[in-house]
């Protein structure tokens, strides 16, 4: 009896972590392109009366760019869009950083964008 409670509870738990979404999340496109890119980064957090800011930042090795946008806890939007123009060539990190209540990190997602010398300049 108590392996098939076990069991139960197990298969209840991988639920609940399967259904669960992460607090933040990070879309950038295009992923590929050419130089000077227009990059379109979309993120998406979970609402929470902690949320008080978002970081997002692409960065290579000869740039960087950065946003800070202002939340208002769990009356935020959910989906936030930025658009970074005129890229130069080079492989971007870019990050999304969710910052909460005194300034602490609450969460970070991360991805990889790779914007190529169109070869004109020279």
């Amino acid at each position: 009896m108590s392996v098939r409670r076990c069991l139960f509870g197990c298969a209840v738990i991988m639920t609940m972590t399967a259904g669960a979404k992460p607090p933040l999340s990070i879309q950038a496109s295009p992923a590929v392109s050419f130089s000077p890119a227009n990059l379109v980064i979309r993120t998406r957090i979970e609402p929470d009366p902690d949320n008080r800011a978002m970081e997002i930042v692409a960065n290579s090795e000869d740039f960087y760019r950065s946003s800070t946008i202002a939340l208002e806890g769990d009356r935020a939007p959910k989906v936030t869009s930025v658009e970074y123009r005129s890229l130069p060539p080079g492989q971007y990190e870019v990050t999304v950083a969710l910052i909460g209540t005194g300034g602490q990190l609450k969460a970070r997602a991360a991805t990889h964008v790779n914007v190529i010398g169109s070869g004109s300049a020279q």
